[in-house]
């Protein structure tokens, strides 16, 4: 190549990561404007997403001894057992103040984990010896990237065109899929990172398997029957639960993408390595000052060491979305202690 040719194809390379850095931006603006407005609608003080929670259960993470030299990074790097919080979920957002959709609505379970204990400097400041980690019950992602993150948002409020709505069609196969999965005991069931992460110079999603399967029974009519489920496998049967910590190792891009967390990543391309074994003993948790640390906790991607850092353009723009809207959500819950307010002066009127 020519050197007018080179430094051609370099501006058009400088070009085309300007523009790509200016769409990222708006897509993810637009996400954290719309997010803070219904956060601001529904309660201010309540989780936009994931409000309705399970069980926040305490456990350890004990990593593997004959795990792989080189996975041996970052809270992999030697045989060590962390505490943790979990916090299992649904995706779905409040309807209003005291009012979150049942459990026998069509959903997306979510399962939250955050190490305790972990040393070193992490990528963000807010926590100082966390890392969190944060799945579904589904393999793939519902977008390719923070513009399709973006369009879902707006669709979800009434705000996508024609064409935004169009592009989504792939997304809602995809959430009517994971939404139409039955789900008995969220302990027993497995889930999935769905977008890469680092895990040293090496790319990875990770998963977290049960050792005991989720077997339906009767057909459920409590809308809190997953709650319901927990209490009696951890409290009243008085059952530990015990999982699996796995990772698949980045192939190529055609097999195993970076960039398209749509895509699954299959296992005969890239097989599961175990890693560690999450243990969460039998235990007493639905009771109303765990429910207030569960309110209280903040799960995020970008609670990690560097070595764990999340990739991918959904990641990129999670980092912002989530700290804005928690940023949002611990400043009204303050205002609301410092200044307290008649409850007809709010938004969100229980009423």
């Amino acid at each position: 190549m020519s050197q007018s040719n080179l430094s051609t194809a370099t501006q058009e390379g400088a070009t085309d990561t300007i523009l790509d850095t200016a769409i990222q931006e708006a897509a993810t603006d637009t996400i954290v404007d719309i997010d803070l407005k219904v956060q601001a609608e529904k309660g201010p003080d309540l989780r936009k997403d994931h409000p309705k929670s399970h069980a926040l259960v305490w456990g350890e993470f004990k990593v593997e001894e004959d795990i792989p030299e080189s996975l041996k990074v970052g809270i992999f790097a030697q045989p060590k057992t962390y505490p943790l919080w979990m916090r299992l979920s649904n995706a779905s957002p409040a309807q209003k103040r005291g009012k979150l959709a049942s459990d026998l609505d069509p959903d997306v379970r979510a399962l939250a984990i955050k190490l305790l204990q972990v040393e070193g400097e992490k990528v963000l400041d807010d926590e100082q010896e966390t890392q969190d980690f944060l799945l579904i019950n589904y393999p793939v992602f519902f977008v390719r990237d923070a513009q399709g993150f973006a369009n879902l948002t707006k669709a979800s409020v009434g705000q996508a065109n024609e064409e935004e709505l169009r592009s989504l069609a792939p997304t809602f196969e995809i959430l009517k899929a994971v939404t139409s999965i039955q789900v008995a005991n969220p302990l027993l069931i497995q889930y999935w990172s769905t977008t890469p992460y680092k895990l040293g110079s090496q790319t990875i999603k990770f998963s977290v398997k049960p050792h005991s399967s989720d077997t339906l029974g009767a057909t459920p009519t409590s809308e809190t029957y997953l709650r319901e489920a927990v209490v009696k496998y951890l409290t009243e049967e008085g059952n530990d639960a015990t999982f699996e910590f796995l990772v698949q190792l980045y192939v190529d891009d055609e097999k195993t993408p970076i960039e398209n967390p749509m895509q699954e990543w299959k296992e005969e391309d890239s097989p599961f390595i175990k890693l560690a074994t999450i243990t969460v003993p039998a235990q007493k948790f639905d009771f109303e000052e765990r429910k207030r640390l569960d309110e209280g906790l903040s799960f995020m991607a970008w609670h990690t060491l560097p070595e764990h850092e999340p990739l991918g353009s959904v990641n990129l723009a999670r980092k912002k979305v989530y700290q804005e809207v928690v940023k949002a959500r611990r400043s009204n819950i303050h205002h609301r202690m410092e200044k307290p307010q008649a409850y007809s002066s709010v938004l969100d009127d229980p009423q």
